[in-house]
């Protein structure tokens, strides 16, 4: 068990890692986060069925369910987005997602559309009403071919998705990237398979770098902070993957 973690705190914003599971074997670990600012919550890719009672109960340490304003996906996956049937009955969330994927989402057991919002492919802003400004920045095809990243301009924290995830274990001590070379085989081999190409990955780092990002928070594994945000958009930018690696995936004709 993960305990709730401030990121950012400057007494009227905060970008809170929740308590979440840190699971082995069959399992994998995911990092749920919450942006509060006063009676106002947004919800960031607040996880599966497996994990919602875990990860509710930390969101009511910091806010009331009628607080909770917004739900965002990243993208349609069970792991972080199965939870979506009971955080929509115990809410009354706006659920933003990719317009590609609002159709499916339905087979999650949602009978009350008109609470999901589609994000579009170019991406959009949301003005907080304290004023500050929270981007969903594209992502596509990093891994799913409707997917976003959601910057906290306040806080510079990037919410990456599964960019940037790793695979790590119960054993290992803190959220934070020590040393990205030792970091670095745990998250190579995710990001050759899953991620569709190097010009895809490229895009997405040139967004990124004309943001202030001081922070980039995956959904798998550590955080990336100080100078090993720059040495994971490097990292990225030069990672041949997917398309650009299928003769090593596919057997010769």
């Amino acid at each position: 068990m993960v305990n709730c973690i401030k990121l950012y705190d400057d007494g009227n914003h905060k970008f809170i890692l929740l308590k979440g599971m840190r699971l082995s074997g069959d399992y994998i670990w995911t990092n749920e986060y919450m942006i509060v600012e006063k009676n106002y919550a947004v919800l960031i890719d607040p996880g599966s069925i497996y994990s919602f009672f875990q990860v509710y109960d930390s969101i009511l340490d910091y806010v009331s369910s009628d607080d909770i304003k917004i739900v965002f996906y990243s993208h349609q996956d069970p792991d972080l987005a199965s939870g979506i049937t009971m955080l929509m009955a115990n809410t009354k969330a706006d659920v933003y997602i990719s317009k590609l994927w609002k159709r499916f989402i339905s087979h999650f057991g949602i009978k009350d559309m008109t609470k999901i919002k589609e994000i579009p492919d170019n991406g959009m802003s949301i003005i907080l009403p304290s004023g500050n400004e929270i981007e969903f920045i594209p992502a596509h095809f990093l891994h799913s071919v409707g997917n976003f990243s959601l910057y906290d301009k306040k806080s510079g924290i990037l919410f990456s998705g599964d960019i940037g995830a790793s695979i790590v274990t119960n054993e290992e001590e803190g959220i934070f990237v020590e040393d990205f070379d030792e970091h670095l085989p745990k998250m190579e081999s995710f990001h050759k398979i899953y991620m569709q190409s190097n010009i895809v990955c490229r895009r997405w780092v040139e967004q990124v770098r004309k943001r202030n990002v001081n922070m980039i928070a995956p959904q798998h594994g550590k955080i990336f902070k100080g100078e090993n945000v720059n040495k994971f958009l490097n990292w990225l930018y030069q990672l041949r993957c997917g398309l650009d690696i299928l003769d090593d995936i596919y057997p010769k004709a």
